[in-house]
């Protein structure tokens, strides 16, 4: 086992996990640790921008208030104030390392703003419809300069060091760093820190369609539960109404911005626009209600997917507006500028996660956390749209301010043990772990989706309990692999959403039951305790 030493670890290089390390690089030592390469997360994938306060007559306020209403009420209003007021500067400290948002059409517009569901004002600060690619090209770009940065790629993390690791124990639950699988040596390694930040992104890949990439299997929530911190709010999943139907393309998303320019959402065949018979916001109510809408008219209607359509705007309009999603469709044989997009809903965002408070810090000391891995207070039960690239700045930020001021206060590492691979050996049957990530995704989509019953949560609960005592089983006789780490993790993380979902008695934003249809007029988050 290769043991390296730093003063910060941080798990993840998304939009997250590179602004944390960048502020700590100022003073410290960091290590970066990606799943595949630098850009595999789900920041390069953000098409569509990050919400701030930028025009006039537009406040503060009103970006909480719209927050707060998408979010059903379950969001903590400190949280989301912190973020919001700290939205114009992270966007100027973006602008500042290169990303080349869109400028406005006259002088006094610095920026273009767009508008998306549930914003009551245009608040959008976006590069066309790919801003996420361009945040995580120029966060690659200022860490890759850094020399108190070091990027490393193909590490698949296993475990949180923890006290129990140490050649004493201490008791007392530090963090230490992590274990990680390296692909290339097929060895895991331990990445040793005073200070390790946790910015794994979310869950998605639990369900059978997801606009998430391919590593977002809750690495982080697991690790994090396994060590020993609360979870929160994991029955909140965000499911996005508009995913491309396409056999052969999966997880391509048709920004919220489509809609917010115009798009209307149609039945194929009648042409029958059908978001005004659900909300008087039409296309533009929160992603929770467009979803379960679509929903509703594909389970009734018996379709496979609904048209969302443009085509009556301008052509130059719609081909200035979306160049990325209209050059991809093309490709498709899908002319936007002239016909429909079938698509579907998809999972799409993880609103529960590692509790953590406005410094990023969780139960355990030494661990912090920054962006979806994390539960802060922010989304409440449904996310507002283009407020997640906003809470991955302001908390990689938070984190890496307080690792940085209490410096001095943290322990010194002790002794780690090696990883142990005595007692174990190569698998010979890589086909139970395929198989088992198959069933996952299946009952979680069938059991634990958009409209759920506690009949189905109940037999999802079944499933899981069988699957966890089967991956553990493997997991200990087998040496580790990265689809084995990932297949343990989401057992672990689907148990949690199902545990979550089942505790639950009511329907609130992303979580509609049958058996509890109405909200309660208590607020209350879900937590789990290990």
């Amino acid at each position: 086992m290769a043991e390296q030493r730093f003063d910060a670890v941080v798990i993840g290089s998304g939009a997250a996990g590179l602004t944390a390390a960048l502020h700590l690089a100022q003073t410290l030592k960091v290590a970066v640790l990606a799943k595949g390469t630098l850009s595999e997360g789900s920041t390069a994938w953000a098409q569509g921008g990050i919400a701030a306060v930028f025009e006039p007559g537009d406040t503060f306020e009103s970006h909480v208030d719209d927050t707060m209403v998408a979010g059903a009420g379950l969001n903590n209003r400190d949280t989301v104030t912190f973020v919001i007021e700290n939205a114009p500067r992270a966007i100027e400290r973006l602008a500042e390392i290169g990303v080349p948002f869109n400028r406005g059409e006259d002088s006094a517009d610095r920026w273009h703003l767009t508008r998306e569901g549930g914003h009551s004002h245009r608040r959008i600060v976006h590069v066309d419809d790919a801003t996420g690619w361009a945040v995580q090209q120029a966060l690659e770009k200022a860490a890759s300069a850094n020399p108190n940065i070091t990027l490393i790629t193909d590490m698949v993390a296993v475990d949180l060091i923890t006290s129990r690791h140490g050649v004493r124990y201490s008791g007392e639950g530090h963090v230490w760093g992590v274990y990680a699988y390296n692909r290339k040596t097929r060895r895991v390694d331990a990445l040793i820190a005073p200070a390790t930040v946790l910015a794994t992104g979310g869950a998605g890949r639990c369900y059978l369609y997801s606009t998430a990439p391919r590593g977002a299997t809750g690495d982080g929530i697991a690790m994090a539960w396994r060590a020993g911190c609360r979870v929160s709010n994991m029955e909140f999943n965000q499911f996005h109404p508009t995913c491309l139907y396409n056999l052969e393309v999966k997880n391509f998303l048709i920004s919220e911005a489509v809609r917010g320019e115009g798009g209307q959402l149609k039945i194929p065949g009648t042409g029958h626009r059908f978001m005004p018979d659900f909300d008087e916001r039409a296309e533009l109510a929160p992603r929770d209600i467009v979803a379960r809408a679509i929903d509703h008219e594909i389970k009734r209607l018996g379709l496979d997917y609904v048209h969302l359509d443009i085509s009556h705007k301008p052509p130059e309009f719609v081909r200035e507006h979306f160049p990325n999603i209209y050059a991809r469709l093309m490709e498709l044989g899908i002319d936007i500028t002239k016909e429909p997009i079938p698509v579907v809903p998809a999972q799409h965002y993880t609103c529960g996660g590692v509790i953590v408070d406005l410094d990023g810090r969780t139960d355990l000391p030494g661990l912090y956390a920054a962006g979806e891995v994390t539960q802060s207070g922010l989304h409440g039960a449904n996310r507002l749209a283009s407020n997640s690239l906003l809470e991955c700045l302001v908390f990689g930020e938070a984190a890496a301010l307080h690792i940085a001021e209490h410096w001095s206060e943290l322990p010194t590492p002790p002794p780690i043990r090696a990883w142990d691979e005595s007692r174990v050996t190569d698998s010979d049957e890589e086909v139970i772990v395929q198989h088992n990530w198959r069933e996952i995704r299946r009952f979680m989509w069938d059991y634990v989706g958009i409209v759920r019953t506690t009949k189905r949560l109940e037999r999802a609960q079944h499933r899981v309990q069988l699957l966890r005592a089967e991956v553990a089983e493997y997991y200990g006789n087998f040496r580790v692999t990265a689809d084995l780490i990932e297949l343990r993790n989401l057992v672990e993380v689907a148990d949690l959403i199902v545990r979550c979902a089942l505790k639950r008695k009511e329907s609130r934003g992303l979580h509609y039951i049958r058996d509890y249809p109405k909200t309660l007029a208590k607020v209350e988050d879900t937590i789990l305790t290990p």
